[in-house]
């Protein structure tokens, strides 16, 4: 029986607790959410060109963190 019981648990973040994954999912919504802000202040406030494509790559790799994160709660979900 304990066979049936190492194997429920699966995905990257399986050795976390099922609290701790769900922190983990709160994280990468707020770095997705932190992303969307910052490109909408760059677009809204900063009128140098060269700033305004380091802030906005700045996002992409802030949201492109938050999306590797979510997809690995995903994975983990079935815990």
């Amino acid at each position: 029986m304990n066979f049936l019981t190492i194997l429920t648990a699966r995905g990257p973040l399986a050795s976390m607790h099922s609290l701790d994954v769900m922190w983990v999912s709160f994280y990468s919504i707020g770095a997705m959410l932190l992303s969307v802000l910052i490109v909408s202040i760059t677009r809204k406030w900063v009128n140098n060109g060269c700033l305004s494509l380091i802030l906005r790559l700045f996002a992409f790799i802030i949201f492109a963190i938050g999306s590797i994160l979510m997809i690995l709660v995903v994975f983990t979900w079935p815990n």
